[in-house]
């Protein structure tokens, strides 16, 4: 087909449906918001990768450096859909820099916002410089720096890790799980061991959901290899005694208070749905569920496919994904857009 695919979002799943496309031939206007390309990965400085271990600035630029590479794909950085208006096979795009082009389909990639640990006051977060977040820390390790405590340098001797900020918690409107939370910080207390062997690593949580085939990788190996302690507890407050962090709170397994000093506490922080879905769902006429995520349509009819024919959707953009299903959506919605303006094509001939 002559027209090209708009793909809206350049992080793993717009990068990977760019990519499908352009591998059969198919012409792709790639539209990022920002100036460069990968999406949370590169643009938040993400470390080793779950599940793969393998570095984000590696794993994803590869996926940058072919789209960038490929002729097929006209990439428009620091740029925004401002208009999208017509059918499957024949819609116009209006761009923030002034430019239209006529597109057959959209897919819509447009990820997720990292919850603001400003919304969780009483964990500490604004009020104590080692107070950090699960991406703060992946900055530091991705850095080559290492992990430290962001007052003074030092290296911290003993880490919290508290999990479900943002997550799983109605009273700030957050109801949904992030899905990879518990991963990702089974994984950073490994890379912490690893770097600091003389630092205690507590994990406190409510529930561990090291789903499917992460629980042998991450949740038991993190314990019996590296040596990281799980608590199961509620946390009430995270204050400081003047030298050091003091985590309060409850331990649910012997109902039995707790009040334990740490050098740095670390929020894994969820995914929020992105912060700019109300305004993509008005230009693009496509519906929200009730949390704000784009909504599918129907996930066994066609999981790409949104309230709008020839409108497509994946990754993060309808709810907390891992990258490695977002790339698999970004494929699949590839191949959803080819056949919803192929079939377009051939009823309008």
């Amino acid at each position: 087909m002559s027209k090209p695919i708009l793909v809206v979002g350049a992080g793993p799943a717009g990068l990977a449906a760019s990519h499908a496309l352009a591998a059969v031939g198919q012409p792709v206007v790639l539209v990022e918001k920002e100036r460069t390309l990968g999406g949370a990965p590169i643009l938040s400085g993400y470390a080793k990768l779950v599940p793969s271990g393998e570095w984000a600035k590696d794993a994803i630029g590869a996926m940058v450096q072919r789209v960038e590479a490929s002729e097929r794909i006209d990439v428009r950085r620091a740029t925004r859909i401002t208009a999208f208006d017509g059918s499957p096979g024949a819609f116009s795009a209006s761009l923030s820099d002034g430019s239209q082009v006529e597109v057959g389909a959209a897919i819509l990639a447009t990820g997720f916002t990292h919850f603001d640990s400003i919304n969780k006051p009483e964990w500490g977060f604004g009020l104590f410089p080692d107070v950090v977040t699960t991406t703060q820390i992946e900055q530091m390790i991705s850095s080559g720096k290492g992990v430290r405590c962001p007052s003074d340098g030092r290296k911290p001797k003993r880490v919290a890790v508290l999990l479900c900020v943002g997550s799983r918690d109605r009273q700030i409107g957050r109801e949904w799980c992030s899905k990879i939370c518990c991963t990702v910080s089974a994984n950073i207390a490994m890379e912490i061991r690893e770097e600091l062997p003389d630092c205690h690593v507590y994990i406190y949580y409510m529930d561990i959901r090291t789903f499917g085939l992460y629980e042998d990788r991450f949740y038991w190996r993190s314990q019996e290899e590296f040596k990281v302690k799980y608590v199961k507890a509620r946390i009430a407050e995270v204050t400081s005694d003047g030298e050091r962090l003091v985590l309060k709170g409850e331990d649910t397994l012997v109902k039995r208070p707790i009040t334990i000093p740490f050098d740095l506490v670390v929020h894994a922080i969820g995914m929020d749905p992105s912060t700019e879905n109300p305004g993509i769902a008005e230009v693009f006429g496509v519906a929200l569920e009730e949390h704000g995520h784009i909504a599918r349509a129907s996930t066994y009819r066609d999981m790409s496919a949104t309230s709008r024919p020839g409108v497509l959707v994946a990754g993060a953009a309808t709810g907390p994904e891992t990258i490695d299903d977002s790339i698999a959506q970004g494929q699949a919605a590839a191949m959803a857009a080819l056949s919803a303006a192929g079939i377009a094509l051939r009823a309008a001939g």
